[in-house]
C-alpha cells in the first residue's frame, strides 16, 4: 500500500533508524556550512549598493569568495542526500506524500546548483581575461555585482521550494509521531513562513527590510530536529 492511516503503527526498520541519524547530522552540518559561507566567506565581501567596493573586496579575497561559493555547493549536494534520508524515514507513513516532498526538495537542489554558477560568473568577469578588455573597469565591476544580485534572486526561489518541501516532510513527521508533535508542528509553521514571506518579498521588495528574522523559526526547527534525531533518534509510535 502507498499510504498508512495514522492509527496503523508499525515496527521501525533499521534503515529508518540509520537514515534518521543521517538526517540529524545533515541538519546541523549543513546549517553550519551555510552560515559560514554566507555570513563570513561570501557575505563579508559583498557591500550592498556598492558595486565598486564589492568588486574590490572579491578581487582582494578571491580565495575566500571561492570558499564561500564552494560551501553553498556542498550545501546543495548535502540537501540532495538529506531529502533521500528523509524519504527513507518517512515513506512508510505515506509514500505519495513523501514523494511530493522529495520532488519539491529536489527542485530546490537543482535551482540551488544553478544559482551558484552566478558566483563563478562574477569571478570570471573580474578575472582580467584579455577578451574582457573591451569593457572598462567600472562596467566590469557593475556586471560582477549584477551576477551577485541574480544569485540573491535565485536563492529566494531556493527558499520557496525548501520551505514547501520541508512543510510536507514536517507534516509526515507530525503524522508519524516519530518525534514530538510540537516539534513537527513548529516545523510546519516555520517552513510555510519561510516560503510565504519569501514570496511576499518577491512581490513587495520593501518587505526585505525585516532582514533575516523571518528565517529564524526555520533555524530553530532544523537545529532542534537535528539534535533530537542525533540524541534521541526516532521512536516507535504509541497510540494515544
Amino acid at each position: 500500500m502507498s499510504a498508512r492511516p495514522e492509527t496503523a503503527f508499525h515496527t521501525i526498520e533499521p534503515a529508518q533508524h540509520n537514515a534518521a541519524k543521517v538526517v540529524g547530522f545533515l541538519y546541523l552540518f549543513l546549517m553550519a556550512i551555510a552560515m559560514f559561507g554566507e555570513m563570513y566567506a561570501r557575505g563579508s565581501l559583498i557591500v550592498p549598493g556598492d558595486a565598486v567596493q564589492t568588486a574590490t573586496n572579491i578581487a582582494a579575497s578571491e580565495r575566500l569568495f571561492r570558499i564561500g561559493a564552494l560551501s553553498h555547493l556542498i550545501c546543495a549536494i548535502g540537501d540532495a542526500v538529506l531529502l533521500w534520508a528523509l524519504y527513507i524515514v518517512l515513506t512508510p507513513i505515506n509514500r505519495n506524500v513523501a514523494l511530493l516532498a522529495a520532488f519539491l526538495r529536489l527542485i530546490e537542489c537543482g535551482v540551488y546548483g544553478a544559482v551558484i554558477v552566478n558566483d563563478f560568473a562574477a569571478l570570471r568577469v573580474l578575472s582580467g581575461a584579455a577578451y574582457l578588455q573591451v569593457f572598462d573597469t567600472q562596467e566590469l565591476q557593475v556586471l560582477a555585482r549584477l551576477f551577485i544580485s541574480v544569485w540573491g534572486a535565485g536563492f529566494g526561489i531556493v527558499m520557496v521550494f525548501l520551505g514547501l518541501g520541508s512543510a510536507v516532510f514536517s507534516y509526515l513527521w507530525f503524522k508519524s509521531r516519530y518525534v514530538p508533535r510540537v516539534l513537527a508542528g513548529w516545523g510546519i509553521f516555520a517552513s510555510l513562513a519561510l516560503s510565504i514571506v519569501t514570496m511576499i518579498i518577491m512581490v513587495f521588495p520593501g518587505v526585505a527590510a525585516i532582514g533575516l528574522t523571518y528565517m529564524a523559526p526555520m533555524f530553530f526547527y532544523e537545529v532542534g530536529l537535528g539534535l533530537w534525531l542525533l540524541i534521541k533518534g526516532i521512536r516507535t509510535p504509541v497510540a494515544e
